[in-house]
């Protein structure tokens, strides 16, 4: 997580992230109470396009600007409440882990870990990261919920994952279409941004890769497998995407 936090030393990564919480706060705050799935809670939530690509294309700038433009989303939505504090962790995962996880699982065959919408590798590991992202952004946020009796756990956890997840298949248009301008033209690659001792791969990445992967889907199938009350499931859960977090 070394990066998250030498990123604020750059002055382009701060804008970044400025840019990035505008965008995604604007985008939440003009569908807030138009699809309503849990009023109050969660929505049909239109906005979940960015958190991934952001992830992707800006790195730690996209992570902290989908947790602030949640933030922000919720002080001028009206939902601002305790559960802003698990929606917070919850969307900063949601764009922190897709471009950790991808340099981690990029297939090692490949010579760069750039996005190329003509490489089946790429859209295969995408999926997975977006699959991942989804699950632990909506685990870490139900489990909240559910510990100050606001919403149970199992109810939430697979709306949140299925809205982020579906979200996430559509942002991939949007990566596809921007990323080579960010890139190419811009110059705003998170890597090439960032200076390159700040954006070292983790020796222990890979762990940090499967711990996260593994607690995102025992946090969503555990329950099939295991006779652990719904409580000590998602606490496990969370713990593991945590700690995975930390060593990313």
């Amino acid at each position: 997580m070394k990066t998250v936090f030498s990123m604020w030393n750059n002055t382009r990564m701060i804008i970044l992230t400025a840019v990035c919480a505008a965008i995604y706060s604007t985008t939440l705050l003009a569908f807030k109470t138009a699809l309503p799935l849990i009023p109050g809670i969660t929505e049909v939530r239109v906005g979940n396009i960015f958190p991934v690509p952001f992830g992707l294309m800006f790195g730690p700038a996209g992570a902290w600007g989908s947790a602030l433009g949640n933030l922000l989303g919720d002080i001028f939505g009206g939902t601002l409440g305790p559960g802003s504090v698990g929606g917070f962790i919850g969307n900063f995962l949601l764009a922190f882990l897709p471009y950790s996880l991808w340099r981690t699982w990029i297939p090692f065959h490949q010579k760069t870990i750039d996005w190329n919408p003509r490489s089946l590798g790429h859209w295969i590991t995408y999926i997975l990261v977006a699959l991942v992202s989804s699950a632990a952004c909506a685990i870490v946020i139900s489990t909240s919920l559910d510990f100050l009796g606001i919403v149970p756990y199992q109810v939430l956890s697979n709306i949140i994952t299925l809205n982020n997840f579906i979200a996430g298949l559509i942002g991939s248009l949007l990566l596809t279409t921007v990323f080579p301008m960010i890139k190419n033209h811009l110059h705003l690659f998170w890597m090439e941004v960032m200076e390159e001792s700040d954006s070292n791969r983790p020796w222990a990445a890979g762990l940090g890769a499967w711990l996260v992967a593994l607690g995102s889907l025992f946090g969503l199938f555990g329950g099939l497998i295991s006779d652990l009350p719904v409580s000590s499931l998602s606490l496990i859960s969370t713990l593991a995407i945590l700690i995975g977090t930390l060593i990313l």
